[in-house]
């Protein structure tokens, strides 16, 4: 299983500590790899070079790690162990020691911080060994973690929706990226210079001619020309709202004016919703009684 879903590992256990116990459950979102990984006696894994961008984070027991001459010890609820991709890596899981191992593409998560600090990356990002989960970013990282693992475990959940699952795992990229210093850091976190008006325009055009197109964030920056950082500023300044509240907003004032002139007879509120991108009934139901402050299904029956 570490072979196929992780790195080209050897695994060891002491002569003494019988044979090699391993229990997992894996959850695969685009670029991004969330497995559970729980070992029985002590075991050690050694890999000559991690395959993507790796992050593990104990749940219980203690993880001993040497990564890029680099040791870390990482602990349950406060540390976790960050390894680059292409570098070789030592590491020992205590007995009975249960983690979340998180593997990212490498070129997914090189290509996302292009897109955030509009520059070429050169080389491997070099993320530091550890990361702090007790606090901050990171505790916030971790959180997000234990949440796609545990929802993973449900079929019909949201994260199996293509446009739920797609900007989850750009979440998880962005977000890793902001929590473990690197060297570009600095870049993400100097502020950005919002999209001139004239390009948010272009964007706000698009969104209005296809509301009912699976845009994500990444996919309107492409058509504004700008970065996703850019993007976000220069809606929040010269429309007062994020890309994705605009396009909702935009599809519930199309889903409105057509419930106020379809035929109940031949046709559902689903139908209407699903027609301008809503692909969650009940979400979309409660964001059109907050707008408009009536269920949908009283705009599609109101009297003609």
């Amino acid at each position: 299983m570490l072979r196929r879903f992780y790195s080209p590992v050897e695994i060891g256990v002491a002569e003494d500590a019988g044979p090699c116990r391993m229990s997992s459950s894996v959850l695969r979102l685009g670029p991004l790899t969330v497995g559970q990984l729980s070992f029985g006696p002590e075991t050690r894994l050694d890999a000559e070079a991690v395959a993507g961008y790796h992050v593990t984070l104990p749940l219980a027991g203690e993880l001993w790690t040497r990564h890029s001459d680099t040791s870390v010890v990482a602990l349950p609820a406060r540390s976790a162990a960050v390894f680059r991709a292409g570098h070789p890596v030592e590491s020992l899981h205590t007995a009975g020691m249960s983690e979340l191992d998180v593997k990212i593409e490498q070129g997914a998560l090189e290509d996302e911080l292009e897109a955030l600090i509009e520059r070429r990356v050169q080389g491997t990002i070099d993320l530091a060994a550890a990361m702090d989960v007790s606090s901050g970013p990171g505790r916030t990282w971790a959180q997000l973690m234990r949440l796609l693992r545990d929802e993973g475990q449900d079929g019909t959940g949201l994260i199996y929706q293509p446009l739920i699952a797609d900007r989850l795992w750009r979440s998880v990229l962005t977000g890793l990226l902001m929590a473990v210093p690197h060297r570009y850091s600095d870049a993400l976190a100097r502020p950005v210079r919002p999209g001139p008006p004239r390009a948010i325009r272009r964007v706000a055009d698009a969104i209005q001619a296809e509301p009912h197109r699976p845009f994500t964030v990444r996919e309107l920056a492409e058509l504004g020309g700008m970065s996703v950082r850019s993007l976000q500023e220069g809606f929040r300044r010269h429309l007062g709202a994020t890309p994705m509240s605009y396009l909702q907003q935009v599809r519930l004032a199309r889903s409105h004016e057509a419930l106020l002139h379809a035929d109940p007879q031949c046709t559902t509120v689903a139908a209407i919703a699903h027609r301008w991108g809503f692909t969650h009934l009940g979400r979309f139901a409660q964001a059109y009684r907050v707008r408009y402050g009536v269920h949908p299904s009283a705009s599609l029956r109101a009297d003609r």
